[in-house]
């Protein structure tokens, strides 16, 4: 944590050093698109090892109106020693500004794969400087249909060469933004990439940056990074510097994630080395000092400003391999961002997780954590649970912090701030799970209102039976006669359940959909039952006929039922004394619903029945 803090104030720092220097840049001449004819010859400016500012040739070969997200594009032939290095443009490129007779015409933005990669597509600096001043998207007339559109293209275009026909007839996309991981591991690396796939992102295992690396200020050319994770391990995308005017930069001349308004880390970045390939070559780069924040995300670009802080949530992770007696502790900063934080935050403890254990396969985990956000009762979500996976226990264990994280940061009532999250995490490789053999209760007949001790018989896996009892409290409105108790595992729906209701059970999950308070969401998800639990409550037919009184007819129960459909099924538990970090000091528990549980060592499967005999 030490050196997180370190480099979290060195950080902060070079941003208000930054900010000093950048603040002189001077505003740059700028050439209309208007202005660009074919032919005209120019440079561009880029990153290919290291921090040292590179120069290549651009030549015009014409202007396509309305190809781009957000207007007129620019088709180039790069050429020269950088581009002969390289093999053309290559993804990290996107950003590098083009001038032409010391005017700013604009961003190599777009290219494509499994062609001739010197030619590309620039984003015209008119169309990022708007970003400053963010505006609705321009739209194509929707009069002008496609076909007339490619004629009206191909007229302006005149005698088109294969470039030119390739622009206007192909699958124009932007150079791809190569999102560089490091301080992940293999497994990690491969879970995050299949979580960011829908969002169009690769990610590529990279070091950190040299503690050796010389950066300057921010200036058109240079390299840097949008930065989504920082900390003990660092995720963000790699790119370049188009212009530079008092503090504020624009970049990339494509969007990033298209988020619109963002926060983002804007962090200086160094170039390892440039990578050529057949479908597209990109630089392998990590990021370097944060300097300031990326405040827009949209079509023609990224804009940020540097000495700006972005808002962050804190992210401490614990984890102890109970086998080796091998324990690490981790220091996150993860963007603030309601689609974002969840899978990062996630992937970054994923990646604690595999890397403190060295190892993929089975085993048990205990995984506690508090994620703090005012707005929530209490302003803490705490939730406590065992995990067992035969195949890989640490990405199972990840499931419900992000379903809480989710839950929190996607939430239909209100924005929340996610102030800090804190997890701590057990693994072990032994099995540690049991199956619901027998139960019994002690007690031959029962009152309503009185506790009954039900006896468990547990079988663990590959050990010798032992016994829980719970106490099950019997509702003071219980009618006399049987009453048969349902006594499962609390990760498991028994089939009984399942059989019992396929409309019941279907209508409670759609009831359950229908909460209508974001206080209702947080108790779902904190008091529902533990996989470690023995749950002890009345079987799907008891609890029904106890919801409509002894001799209610069948069709009065569906009638009912579709009454209540609007009524949200919210467990109420009794309160208990609280014992740390809010977490409830007595294991046995029961609701006002004629529901009792207790919490064990073990993952609980299966299920039985057990009948008791009320008389009042």
């Amino acid at each position: 944590m030490l050196t997180t803090f370190k480099k979290m104030g060195a950080a902060l720092a070079a941003a208000f050093f930054f900010w000093s220097f950048s603040s002189l840049a001077l505003a740059a001449d700028i050439m209309p698109v208007g202005d660009v004819r074919p032919g005209m010859q120019g440079i561009a400016k880029t990153v290919v090892a290291g921090t040292d500012i590179e120069e290549f040739g651009v030549e015009v070969i014409g202007v396509l109106k309305d190809k781009g997200p957000s207007g007129d594009l620019i088709l180039v032939r790069t050429y020269g020693d950088v581009i002969d290095r390289t093999g053309g443009i290559v993804q990290g490129m996107s950003g590098s500004p083009v001038y032409i007779d010391g005017k700013l015409v604009g961003a190599i933005a777009y290219g494509w794969s499994l062609t001739d990669h010197r030619v590309g597509m620039l984003t015209p600096i008119g169309d990022m400087l708007k970003l400053w001043e963010p505006a609705p998207e321009k739209k194509t007339n929707p009069s002008i249909t496609e076909e007339k559109k490619n004629k009206q293209l191909a007229g302006e275009a005149g005698q088109a060469s294969k470039e030119q026909a390739l622009a206007m007839s192909g699958s124009l996309r932007p150079l791809d933004t190569p999102l560089m991981v490091a301080g992940f591991t293999p497994q990690a690396l491969k879970w995050l990439g299949e979580k960011v796939k829908p969002l169009n992102l690769v990610p590529f295992a990279v070091g950190a940056s040299p503690e050796s690396a010389v950066y300057g200020s921010l200036q058109p050319g240079s390299a840097l990074a949008a930065e989504l994770v920082r900390g003990d391990v660092s995720v963000g995308a790699i790119g370049t510097v188009t212009y530079v005017e008092d503090g504020k930069i624009l970049a990339f001349g494509h969007p990033f994630l298209r988020r619109g308004g963002s926060s983002y880390f804007l962090s200086q970045a160094y170039i390892f080395t440039t990578v050529p390939s057949l479908e597209s070559g990109f630089k392998l780069g990590s990021a370097g000092p944060m300097v300031g924040k990326i405040a827009q995300d949209r079509g023609a670009g990224i804009a940020g400003e540097v000495g700006v802080y972005p808002n962050i949530v804190p992210v401490r992770v614990h984890v102890m391999d109970k086998d080796l007696q091998r324990q690490q502790d981790a220091g996150l900063q993860v963007v603030q961002d309601e689609k974002l934080t969840p899978l990062l935050a996630t992937a970054a403890v994923y990646n604690v997780v595999d890397k403190t254990l060295d190892r993929q396969g089975a085993g048990t985990a205990k995984v506690k954590f508090e994620i703090s956000a005012p707005g929530v009762p209490g302003d803490v979500v705490v939730r406590e649970n065992m995990f067992y996976s035969p195949a890989n226990i640490g990405e199972t264990a990840m499931g419900e912090l992000f379903e809480g994280l989710n839950l929190l940061a996607g939430n239909s009532f209100q924005a929340l701030t996610l102030f800090d999250v804190n997890v701590q995490i057990e693994v072990e490789e032994e099995r540690k799970t049991a199956v619901i053999t027998q139960a019994k209760a002690v007690q031959a007949s029962v009152k309503p209102g009185e506790k009954a001790q039900i006896q468990i018989t547990l079988k663990p896996y590959r050990g010798e039976n032992i016994i829980r009892t719970v106490n099950y409290e019997v509702p003071k409105t219980q009618p006399e006669g049987n009453l048969s108790l349902l006594v499962r595992g609390g990760g498991s729906i028994p089939i009984a359940k399942l059989m019992e209701g396929q409309g019941n059970l279907l209508l409670e999950l759609l009831q359950k959909k229908r909460t209508r308070t974001l206080e209702e969401e947080v108790k779902r998800f904190t008091e529902s039952d533990r996989n470690n639990d023995i749950v002890v409550e009345p079987a799907p037919l008891e609890e029904e006929m106890a919801k409509q009184g002894p001799g209610a007819m069948q069709a009065k129960k569906i009638q009912n039922k579709a009454a209540k459909a609007e009524e949200p099924i919210v467990e109420k538990k009794e309160n208990k004394p609280q014992g740390k970090n809010g977490l409830l000091g007595a294991k046995d528990k029961k609701d006002d619903k004629g529901k009792s549980k207790t919490m064990t060592d073990y993952i609980i499967d299966g299920d039985t029945m057990v009948t008791l005999q009320v008389k009042k």
